[in-house]
């Protein structure tokens, strides 16, 4: 199957009544892992790869290249429609190669800027994308990082009306906001200002997104659905579920086993196997939760 236009995807949920998981996968494992949950629940899905998170260095020489590659190989295998984005990434050249790799929807890092010069990075990015027929997703207002970030505080929030202004001026095809949501929240959750939603979700037609899914309320889900949300970011979660798997998996592993078999050989006995398992699992059960209620 082609790979799905992003934009098309989260219009499609925003009708339907559902969201749809960028479950931010890091390699190969846990790429097929996403596709393979998602193939088992039948829903459309994003894969990709995010830069802030990554060693620039390594990503920068040749990383995001085979990120790119092995993502829409197994996007265009798959049956099921599935998008593939190069998230948050720190440079406009970093964006410009990402496009030259085959990422059909591409979003810039641009949480700390102000106002104007989010804009006009933003609409630098659209002019570049849109040129190429690749989607963009933009930011408006700044998650925390964990309970620790120091600038967690109410300004760095969305505004309403700077969202409409943003949107207008950029043509950014998806919006990702900050109502109280966090990045990497480890434990807890987070607590979203859902009215604070619902006045972004009046003044802006494209679809919201909302990152840091991982610390986001399962309750709150279907109301945020209703005011906007198309897609949800989900990271931490992932990596703890499989840093869990394999932990369980080295434990019951004797020191006797075969290397070939226990490391990279895709056989029941390979313990990166084992760590999908939690991958693919938390992927079901989101996806569940984001497509609850769908009506078409």
């Amino acid at each position: 199957m082609p790979v799905q236009s992003m934009k098309k995807m989260l219009d499609d949920a925003l009708n339907g009544g559902y969201a749809v998981g960028y479950f931010e996968p890091w390699d190969q494992y846990s790429m097929e892992a996403v596709i393979r949950a998602a193939e088992e629940k039948d829903s459309p899905v994003i894969i990709g790869c995010g830069g802030i998170m990554m060693n620039q260095d390594w990503f920068n020489t040749g990383g995001m290249e085979v990120l790119a590659k092995t993502a829409i190989t197994l996007a265009r295998r798959t049956k099921i429609p599935t998008a593939v984005i190069l998230n948050e990434v720190l440079s406009l050249e970093q964006v410009s190669r990402g496009i030259e790799y085959g990422f059909n929807a591409v979003m810039l890092d641009t949480s700390d800027l102000p106002f104007e010069e989010n804009v006009r990075a933003t609409r630098q990015v659209v002019e570049l994308a849109h040129d190429r027929g690749v989607d963009v997703e933009a930011e408006l207002g700044h998650l925390p990082l964990g309970s620790g970030d120091p600038v967690a505080g109410e300004a760095l929030l969305t505004d309403p009306d700077e969202a409409a202004e943003f949107i207008e001026r950029t043509g950014a095809d998806a919006l990702s906001v900050s109502i109280g949501n966090v990045h990497v929240l480890l434990e807890g959750k987070a607590q979203p200002d859902l009215t604070l939603l619902e006045r972004i979700h009046e003044k802006v037609e494209v679809p919201l997104v909302i990152h840091g899914a991982t610390g986001f309320p399962d309750d709150a889900v279907p109301r945020v659905i209703e005011n906007g949300i198309a897609k949800f970011n989900v990271g931490t979660v992932l990596k703890k579920a499989f840093w869990s798997g394999i932990r369980d998996a080295v434990l019951v592993t004797p020191e006797s086993a075969n290397p070939q078999d226990v490391i990279g050989s895709r056989k029941s006995e390979d313990l990166m196997v084992h760590a999908c398992d939690g991958i693919r699992g938390e992927v079901e059960r989101l996806i569940e939760l984001y497509m609850k209620n769908r009506t078409h």
